[in-house]
C-alpha cells in the first residue's frame, strides 16, 4: 500500500504542478483553465482518499478497533511495519487538509455572497458612484458586471467596452467556479498551490481573448488592461477572479499583442493523465485496504 501513498500523495501532485508550469503559455487559455482546474481537483481527491485509507489503517491496528470488529491488529500492523510512521502521519495530514479545505470553501461562499450585494435587481451592468477604480463580475441569475465611476473615468469608450466584454466573458464561462475548484484543491495539498494560481491566470487570459473577439481588437483590450492596472485596479479589476501579483498584467498584455497560440491535444492530456493515474492508484489502495481487513479477519 505504501507505493500508492508515494504516488498519490507525494509524486502525482508535484508532477501535475510541474506539468502546468511547463505548459504555462502553450495552451489555449479557456480550455486549459478547465483541464487544469479539474486535474487539480482529481489529484486532490486522490491524495485525500489515500490519506483517509492510511488513517483507517492507523485506527484498524489499534487493539480497541481490532477487538470491536474482530480482526487481528498484528496482521494490520505488519502490513505497514516497515513504514509504521505513514499511517499516523496520515492522520495529522488528513486532519490538516480537511480543515484547510473547509475553511477555503467557506471563504469562497462568503466572498460570493458579499459580491452579490452589488445589484439593483435589473441592470446587467451596474455603475457605482465610487472614486476607487474597480471593475468585476458578480455571478448569479442574472450575472452582473460592476464598474465604479472611478474606473469609468479612466477608460476611453472602446476600452470601457473591452472591460465590460472581459467581465461578461467571466460570467458566461463560469470562471468563478473553476477558480474556486482549483483554490479548494490547493488547500488540500501544498504542491497544488501553483496550479491554483495558474488557473487564476488562465481565466483572465481566457476572458481577454473573448473580449478581443467581442470588440474586434486585441490591441484595444491590451490597452484597457494596462490602463486599468495603472489606475490601481487589482489585476485589471477582476475582484472575484484575479490574483494580483507582479508580472501577471505584462504577461497578459504581451499575449494580446501577439497572435493567439493553439496547442495540440496531447498537451491537454498530460495533466489530466497524471490526475487520472492518481485516482487509479487510489482505487487500488482502497481495494488493498479491504483485502487487508479481510486477511486480518481470517481465523488463525
Amino acid at each position: 500500500m505504501f507505493d500508492h501513498f508515494v504516488w498519490s500523495v507525494l509524486v502525482a501532485p508535484a508532477l501535475v504542478a510541474v506539468a502546468v508550469r511547463v505548459l504555462a503559455d502553450r495552451l489555449a487559455p479557456g480550455r486549459a483553465a478547465r483541464v487544469v482546474a479539474w486535474s487539480a481537483a482529481a489529484t486532490a481527491v486522490g491524495s485525500m482518499i489515500n490519506l483517509l485509507v492510511f488513517t483507517l489503517v492507523a485506527v484498524a491496528e489499534t487493539p480497541a478497533a481490532a477487538e470491536a470488529f474482530g480482526w487481528s491488529a498484528r496482521t494490520v500492523h505488519d502490513d505497514t511495519a516497515q513504514v509504521a510512521w505513514v499511517p499516523w502521519l496520515s492522520v495529522a495530514l488528513l486532519a490538516g487538509a480537511a480543515g484547510a479545505v473547509a475553511v477555503r470553501a467557506r471563504r469562497h461562499r462568503r466572498t460570493l455572497a458579499e459580491a452579490r450585494r452589488y445589484s439593483d435587481g435589473t441592470a446587467t451592468v451596474l455603475v457605482l458612484p465610487d472614486a476607487r477604480p474597480q471593475a468585476f463580475a458578480v455571478p448569479g441569475r442574472p450575472g452582473r458586471v460592476v464598474v465604479t465611476t472611478g474606473m469609468r473615468e479612466q477608460l476611453s469608450e472602446p476600452q470601457f467596452d473591452a472591460v465590460i466584454a472581459h467581465e461578461r466573458a467571466h460570467l458566461e464561462a463560469g470562471h468563478h467556479r473553476l477558480v474556486a475548484v482549483a483554490d479548494v484543491a490547493a488547500a488540500s495539498h501544498p504542491a497544488l498551490w501553483w496550479v491554483a494560481r495558474h488557473v487564476g491566470y488562465l481565466v483572465e487570459r481566457a476572458a481577454d481573448e473573448q473580449a478581443a473577439r467581442a470588440v474586434g481588437s486585441r490591441r484595444t483590450v491590451a490597452h484597457a488592461i494596462g490602463t486599468a492596472s495603472l489606475a490601481g485596479a487589482p489585476a485589471a479589476g477582476l475582484g472575484l477572479h484575479a490574483a494580483a501579483r507582479p508580472g501577471v498584467v505584462p504577461r497578459r498584455v504581451a499575449s494580446l499583442l501577439r497572435p493567439p497560440r493553439q496547442a495540440g491535444w496531447p498537451w491537454y492530456v498530460l495533466p489530466a493523465a497524471l490526475a487520472a493515474s492518481s485516482l487509479v492508484w487510489t482505487v487500488e489502495a482502497v481495494v488493498d485496504f479491504f483485502e487487508l481487513l479481510a486477511s486480518a479477519s481470517l481465523p488463525g
